[in-house]
């Protein structure tokens, strides 16, 4: 008997999608526990220990989380709305989605077009024979296929008014993880550059050059990126809202980079209008301009010519989606294999048609009470924090009034858009993966430049619906929880009150201190930073409070910068500091909000559930979290690259700063999880 088409049959490719459907995550897991370890010694080993010995990081992934867990079941389930919507869509937007994961699960296509896709670009790149033109090319490339040259400019909320949209420019440019990785003299980096030059190497050869063009090709590529990373400002610095911030004319921005012709540009994609813009981080501008004024114009072209083929290599045949993986995911981050095409697909899908999957995503797995029940515990957070400043033995009076002004503007989004945004413009085609994710590029960078000059949009989302993450904008001053986090092991309505809040109780509570971290303290409520009639950075924190946060910050700082990841490894407690000081300050309010909650509900702190008490629970629920196993080499990108700690010290960092933990426990003073004196801002 004949049937009905499946998506197998309109999508070819190697795996069609996924077969067993993966477990939902679990709250409050005592089979993870390990009982022989003392949690007075180390907590996180006692509350992740089992889990960490029965959940080895799978081949296709680096590192293997309690996130991880919830994501894949997210994909799981946001794929299956993309398997049928490629096999029998309902409506435009399914439609739409589903010939981008079909476009993208047509490995037969990719394989036959090898190259080919690309080979436009690549024209364009090959036919610019004159510096003086690099603007015109870069409008080119920005406007065809959504991938600029040197310069990349785009919009942004002015942060000395935020309700001002300007443009501004950055920095990038770089293959590697981070500048360190040209300019460290460590061994381990000298072997990951040859290693790289081999890979940019194999790459143009894919392309079709000979070896010794190709090897020479990549001697520029590294040569010119190293050139960039001398000429970018570090991470640290890039955390100060000062030192990012330089509003300066086009006439004074064309001085910095004589050799680029910037009003060309700025016309060239639309905003030729604007006097002034953002340059971040000025030294950049000059860097680019040495290197267009000393390098030749056939490095310039390879280096172009590598900025395609990297950008382009997962969209393009197996044997460049093979070589791309064999170095940024092998060799930099430890993994073994890659993942299946069909969550590759399934994300690439989520990350360019976010809110046309995420409408029909949340209909599913997102019910009205879940959004209910996160107002209220954002409601009984808020009342924690607004406790919490007013009992801060080192801060003034004057100061609290400034917090309580900026916690008074709070703004919360919850799930997901109350706006869905509109795809209608964005050609997706089941035949061209490449031109799908150029367009869907395209379509962003126009969205993102029609902004310049407009009022903001106070509802738009930085993260699509199945996201398991969460984030605080300064500039916007709110807290935004999409719904795929607000599930198992984060958040569970069947679970006691202790277990929400030690999970994403915390979370919540994380959000909100983002917004009196070191970074977000420089904004005040309507999202603007404060400047004093001299120029220079403003506080509203009182002189002597000033001093005093910097010393506890200082102490966060030095304290995570102890901690060991891997061999000779430790993190950068300045690149954490905001990350740290928010899960310090989070887990106290999330804390100060279950006593509150089990006071009015008049449930004893003492009642033990499973042997443990309410607080006993919060602690390990926050605590498993955060379970998680890494290869070495994700352990040593990510200290470098990014500012949140690792799961051990986002554990043990946070509760040995916390005094209630060594209470709950029975922990004498002294122990490592107990110690006589700690760090504490928030």
């Amino acid at each position: 008997m004949m049937g009905a088409a499946s998506a197998q049959d309109v999508v070819s490719g190697v795996d069609a999608g996924p077969g067993v459907v993966p477990k939902k995550p679990i709250s409050f897991d005592l089979s993870s526990l390990d009982r022989t370890a003392d949690p007075c010694t180390d907590f996180y080993q006692y509350a992740c220990g089992n889990w960490l010995k029965n959940n080895p990081i799978p081949a296709t992934e680096s590192r293997w989380g309690r996130f991880n867990e919830l994501g894949e079941r997210n994909s799981y389930l946001l794929n299956q709305e993309l398997t049928a919507a490629a096999a029998h869509p309902v409506g435009p937007l399914q439609v739409k989605y589903g010939n981008l994961y079909a476009a993208c699960m047509d490995t037969t296509l990719t394989d036959k077009l090898g190259a080919k896709p690309i080979a436009p670009e690549l024209a364009a790149i090959d036919a610019w024979d004159d510096k003086k033109k690099l603007a015109q090319l870069d409008v080119l490339l920005d406007n065809r296929f959504g991938r600029p040259g040197f310069i990349l400019v785009g919009v942004g909320q002015d942060q000395k008014d935020s309700s001002k949209q300007i443009l501004q420019t950055g920095q990038g440019g770089l293959a590697l993880p981070d500048r360190d990785y040209y300019l460290s003299t460590d061994a381990r980096y000298m072997t990951i550059r040859a290693q790289y030059l081999e890979h940019v190497t194999k790459m143009f050869m894919l392309l079709g050059d000979s070896q010794e063009k190709a090897a020479a090709e990549a001697a520029s590529v590294l040569r010119i990126e190293t050139a960039l990373a001398q000429g970018s400002m570090d991470r640290v610095e890039m955390r100060d809202p000062a030192k990012r911030y330089h509003i300066l004319t086009v006439a004074q921005v064309q001085e910095l980079s004589p050799d680029f012709d910037w009003s060309a540009y700025l016309a060239g994609i639309g905003v030729g209008k604007a006097g002034t813009l953002n340059v971040s981080a000025p030294g950049f501008v000059k860097t680019v301009n040495a290197e267009v004024e000393t390098e030749s114009l056939p490095a310039l072209r390879s280096y172009l010519r590598w900025r395609t083929v990297h950008g382009a290599a997962e969209f393009l045949s197996q044997p460049f989606v093979d070589e791309n993986f064999n170095f940024f995911q092998m060799t930099l981050a430890g993994q073994k294999e890659q993942q299946p095409r069909w969550k590759r697909c399934t994300r690439l899908t989520d990350r360019a048609l976010g809110e046309a999957v995420g409408q029909d995503w949340v209909k599913k797995n997102f019910p009205p009470e879940a959004k209910a029940n996160m107002e209220q515990l954002v409601a009984a957070l808020k009342k924690a924090l607004d406790e919490d400043i007013q009992s801060l033995p080192w801060m003034s009076a004057e100061t609290k009034v400034e917090a309580e002004k900026k916690l008074a503007a709070f703004r919360q989004k919850i799930g997901y858009p109350e706006h869905w945004r509109d795809y209608s413009a964005l050609e997706i085609k089941r035949d061209d993966l490449l031109g799908d994710a150029e367009r869907s590029n395209l379509f962003e960078r126009k969205r993102d430049l029609k902004k310049l000059g407009q009022p903001v949009d106070e509802t738009e989302w930085g993260m699509t619906p199945p996201t398991v993450n969460a984030y605080y904008s300064p500039p916007q001053n709110d807290i935004n929880f999409p719904a795929g986090i607000l599930q198992p092991p984060f958040y569970d309505n069947k679970q006691d009150a202790a277990v929400n809040f030690g999970g994403i109780g915390v979370v919540i509570g994380h959000e909100m201190t983002h917004g009196f971290d070191d970074q977000g303290s420089k904004y005040g409520p309507t999202g603007n930073v404060k400047y004093a009639e001299d120029g220079k950075l403003a506080s509203w924190f009182t002189p002597e409070d000033q001093k005093k946060f910097d010393e506890r910050t200082k102490c966060v700082a030095d304290e995570y910068s102890n901690f060991k990841v891997a061999d000779g490894q430790n993190l950068n407690g300045r690149l954490t500091l905001g990350e740290n000081t928010a899960d310090n300050g989070g887990i106290r309010i999330a804390y100060r909000a279950l006593q509150e909650t089990l006071a009015k509900e008049g449930v004893s702190p003492e009642t033990k559930v499973e042997g443990f008490t309410a607080a006993q629970q919060f602690f390990i629920s926050f605590g498993q979290v955060w379970c998680e196993n890494r290869t070495e080499q994700s352990a040593r990108v990510t200290a470098k690259t990014d500012p949140h700690s690792t799961g051990q010290w986002r554990t043990d960092g946070t509760v040995q700063n916390f005094d209630e933990f060594g209470k709950a426990f029975g922990c004498k003073v002294g122990q490592p999880m107990y110690p006589a004196t700690s760090c504490r801002v928030w």
